[in-house]
């Protein structure tokens, strides 16, 4: 009783959402951009495709936005979802690369193949190339398309690249984390590379430059070199606030009394990207752009709650299946939304804005069939009903297999120690291992003690293969109904098997050596030849650098090696 009292007390005293009062147009560190006159009136309906920005952050946990009762500030963003619908039961997937192939191509990754994990850097996979991705069928509608920050849908080769995947131009990085400064990424011991790329071509000029303020600056050029009068469709996917935790030391100065030092530096780097997103909506303005535009914020995945993300009150975290990991921030913001200022409770999912986006762009779907997404903007503009009815979290057949699931645990229809999860309705279903299932309250100290959450994952989670939620009544996952309801579980168990009998080969080919930068010029980036088919995992010799300018050598190989060898001589010597 004492667990649950003080959980009640817990919730209550920290989901008092409210709005920062810090001034969200006061002169940013990020770019030098003067605000625009007074916005225009506008008329209900817009008569010309609408310019579109979708802005993705990474590892943003959900606790971490203003609006959500966060003790970080994120003016610019509560600005944004106040004046237009925030998206309250809005769903991402559990990690990077799923997400973003999702959105990218409007399908679940069990109809790309890429359900399991993400694409790592030496795997030759990448997003398959017979999807017709989201900004191609932009550009089919006359939109010219630009993505600034992370791909991290696979680079093996050229084919794989943002500029021939739709994109007409790319200032980003390919692979999952890099650092803010430097671009310098490690896949393990020594194999470091640089990971900057405008283009097609490496980007070692750029080397020094914070990433948020980088791609900030990026996309107002962008705005700035093209005429309001074309439609124009940029994805900004930031880095932020993926690790390695860096921010510019004057944003960390706003958090100095916060006791937590990962969360300090996190904090840092979420303002910093709010500031960003400021600079972002100013230059729509400045150049004409903002009267006829349609701003979407997501973020990818829950929030690492170990590197200062927060999820609460939420259960679980970033690589977990608990809402923690897939219930994202979402908002939508545009002159162009017929209802404003309100709370959508619409259920909503990533996949559905492939659809929603080439609608608005006038695109034709005819020719995409299969879409695992939907059309929701009459639900998010007018308040509609989404025509969303449930979601397929996922179902990843090579996860690690739940030690106390079986077949007979799945009524004879589905084994339960495979990892999978899905809703219909207002139920949850999870099967196998769902990932770690705290409920982590907001890191402000510097040490909090384990207790009553610790206690419930440890009395919760034994000998379990299967979970119901009523998550409509119950969004904290506290209340496991798989026994009072095993009809419900039997309904949504018949519901994997049909998505199960629609899934493709999961593509996770082994790492390939010839992706070492070393290779490849002391970057990332494409090694294998065009010819060469999508599974291809061929040897052979080191390729030489094509790259005419003088090869950059990555400063943490050099740290690392050198640590090595000292590591080396000092076990020597104790010999």
């Amino acid at each position: 009783m004492a667990v649950y009292a003080l959980t009640g007390f817990s919730l209550v005293s920290l989901l008092s959402f409210g709005y920062l009062s810090w001034d969200w147009m006061k002169p940013s560190l990020v770019a030098d951009v003067a605000t625009d006159p007074m916005e225009k009136a506008l008329p209900p309906a817009f008569s010309r495709p609408p310019h579109i920005i979708f802005i993705l952050t990474d590892d943003q946990g959900y606790h971490d936005v203003g609006y959500h009762g966060s003790d970080i500030q994120t003016p610019t963003l509560d600005r944004l979802a106040a004046e237009g619908v925030k998206l309250e039961n809005y769903y991402i997937q559990p990690i990077c690369t799923p997400s973003r192939s999702q959105l990218i191509t409007g399908r679940y990754q069990i109809h790309t193949g890429l359900q399991h994990s993400i694409i790592r850097p030496r795997q030759p996979n990448c997003l398959p190339l017979d999807q017709v991705t989201l900004p191609q069928k932009l550009q089919e509608t006359g939109y010219s398309t630009h993505m600034v920050g992370k791909w991290h849908l696979g680079f093996y080769k050229k084919e794989c690249l943002p500029t021939r995947r739709g994109f007409d131009t790319f200032l980003g990085s390919l692979t999952g984390n890099v650092d803010y400064y430097t671009y310098d990424n490690c896949d393990g011991p020594g194999i470091c590379g640089y990971d900057l790329h405008e283009g097609e071509d490496v980007a070692w000029d750029q080397s020094g430059k914070y990433s948020t303020f980088l791609y900030a600056q990026r996309v107002s050029k962008i705005l700035a070199s093209h005429s309001p009068k074309e439609p124009i469709f940029i994805y900004v996917a930031f880095q932020a606030v993926h690790t390695p935790l860096q921010s510019p030391k004057e944003y960390i100065y706003r958090y100095r009394s916060m006791g937590n030092v990962a969360r300090r530096k996190y904090a840092a780097m979420v303002t910093c990207m709010d500031e960003a997103v400021k600079n972002i909506t100013w230059a729509l303005k400045k150049y004409g752009y903002y009267d006829n535009s349609v701003i979407v914020f997501s973020t990818d995945n829950g929030g690492q709650t170990f590197s200062g993300g927060s999820n609460w009150p939420l259960r679980g975290r970033k690589g977990t299946y608990w809402e923690g990991g897939v219930r994202g921030i979402g908002f939508v913001h545009s002159p162009l939304i017929k209802r404003k200022r309100r709370t959508s409770w619409a259920l909503v999912h990533i996949t559905d804005w492939y659809p929603t986006l080439v609608s608005l762009a006038r695109g034709n779907l005819s020719n995409v069939p299969g879409l695992d997404g939907y059309n929701v903007w009459p639900a998010i503009s007018e308040g509609k009903e989404s025509p969303r009815t449930e979601i397929l979290h996922n179902i990843d057949p090579l996860y690690n297999h739940a030690k106390y699931g079986s077949l007979e645990d799945g009524f004879g229809i589905w084994n339960t120690a495979v990892q999978a999860s899905i809703r219909v309705g207002e139920w949850k279903l999870l099967t196998g291992d769902p990932g770690y299932s705290d409920w982590i309250p907001p890191q402000t100290l510097t040490n909090f003690p384990g207790s009553w959450w610790n206690l419930e994952r440890l009395t919760n989670g034994l000998r379990k293969s299967v979970w119901l939620f009523n998550i409509t009544a119950d969004p904290y996952e506290r209340y496991d109904l798989s026994d009072q309801r095993p009809d419900v579980v039997r309904t949504l168990l018949m519901r994997l098997v049909h998505y199960n009998r629609t899934a493709i080969p999961v593509r996770y080919p082994a790492e390939n050596p010839r992706a070492h930068p070393d290779f490849n010029g002391g970057a990332w980036g494409p090694w294998a030849s065009e010819d060469d088919g999508e599974e291809w995992e061929g040897g052979g010799e080191p390729l030489k650098s094509r790259n005419k300018k003088k090869k950059k050598k990555c400063k943490i190989c050099k740290l690392r090696s050198f640590f090595r060898k000292l590591n080396t001589r000092l076990m020597s010597n104790r010999i």
